[in-house]
């Protein structure tokens, strides 16, 4: 802005035009028959007299302020006097792009949940979309007293309502409040209806409402996460036998690999919790006939004969030792007491 002399404004402009800033209100200097208004590519200027909006320029040029602002005004009364005194006036630049703008909650919003009375605390981040949409609005509500107005300004407005909103469309909206990222389209686009209409009354029109990400806290995250790789697998009797022979394989003695599957049992359960789907109950081993069986080594439960695994724990079972008769060398079966081929007695 050049200043002709002390009091005169030659040019009014708004040279540092910032993208973060929506709007930046000119004045403090009298205009002049031969001043000049210029209007940028992505510039709305309003023209303003004792607080009133005179006339909007919308398009991108070099404006006379004598030859073609003052005729465009309807009710200046300034150019009566040919400017022979100034006339004192105000240009309020308006930023015409639509603004993308950051946001995240501040805190965490409890989410009403089954089975957690005081709700799931979640926090959620994103963007939304907004720009100038009434000029009379933005004049009453903002621009009244103030110089400029950044898109931090609006974002710290969006923030003050946007717990209520989260908590008002993840109700309706958020089928499942351990998997809200589903529904976040939904959800999104009822907060941005809600938070359009909340942000009319400032002269400002919100295009677009994102949820990028929903957050729990890392607590819960991690059990979702384990519930999540337990329900991949829908044969709980299989998943059961890996988590054996897995534990097993590391070294892991019976009772380890009895521990481990307590602890995917517990898994499953919670699996079943969070999505409400009742997991495969493990099927009762078939009795084993008493004649036929032998007692397993590690949780003595009956064995059918032959057999290279227990069918209750899973440890693998051992061959007996053959035994043979010391008289003739005949192999004897199992609980023979005398040999069948020469009839000494057994040891």
């Amino acid at each position: 802005m050049a200043l002709f002399g002390d009091q005169f404004a030659s040019v009014v402009e708004w040279k540092e035009f910032r993208d973060d800033v929506i709007f930046w209100r000119w004045g403090g200097s009298e205009l002049k028959k031969s001043s000049r208004l210029i209007v940028r590519p992505g510039q709305d200027a309003i023209f303003l007299y004792n607080g009133q909006i005179e006339g909007i320029f919308k398009e991108e040029g070099n404006y006379e302020i004598e030859s073609q602002i003052i005729p465009f005004l309807s009710s200046l009364k300034g150019f009566k006097f040919g400017f022979n005194s100034g006339l004192r006036a105000e240009v309020l630049f308006v930023n015409t792009k639509e603004f993308t703008v950051p946001w995240g909650t501040p805190n965490a919003v409890n989410i009403p949940a089954p089975g957690l009375p005081g709700g799931l605390p979640v926090r959620a981040f994103g963007t939304f979309v907004m720009k100038v949409g009434d000029y009379v609005a933005l004049m009453d509500k903002i621009a009244g007293t103030r110089q400029t107005f950044a898109v931090e300004d609006v974002k710290q407005r969006v923030t003050a309502v946007i717990d209520q909103y989260l908590m008002k469309w993840i109700a309706k909206e958020g089928k499942d409040v351990f998997h809200l990222q589903i529904n976040a389209a939904e959800i999104g686009k009822g907060i941005c209806t809600d938070l359009d209409m909340a942000m009319n009354s400032f002269g400002l029109s919100i295009l677009d409402f994102v949820i990028a990400n929903v957050n729990y806290p890392p607590e819960v995250q991690a059990k979702i996460d384990k519930a999540a790789s337990y329900s991949m697998v829908g044969d709980v009797d299989k998943y059961r036998e890996i988590g054996m022979i897995d534990a097993m394989a590391q070294g892991g003695s019976a009772g380890a690999a009895m521990g481990s599957m307590a602890g995917l049992a517990a898994g499953m359960k919670m699996a079943e919790q969070l999505t409400g789907a009742p997991s495969s109950p493990a099927p009762s081993p078939a009795p084993v006939p008493a004649a036929a069986a032998v007692a397993c080594a590690a949780c003595r439960a009956p064995v059918a004969a032959g057999a290279k695994f227990c069918p209750s724990c899973g440890v693998k079972m051992e061959a007996p030792a053959a035994k043979f008769c010391a008289n003739c060398g005949k192999e004897l079966g199992s609980g023979e007491k005398f040999c069948p081929e020469c009839g000494t007695k057994q040891a």
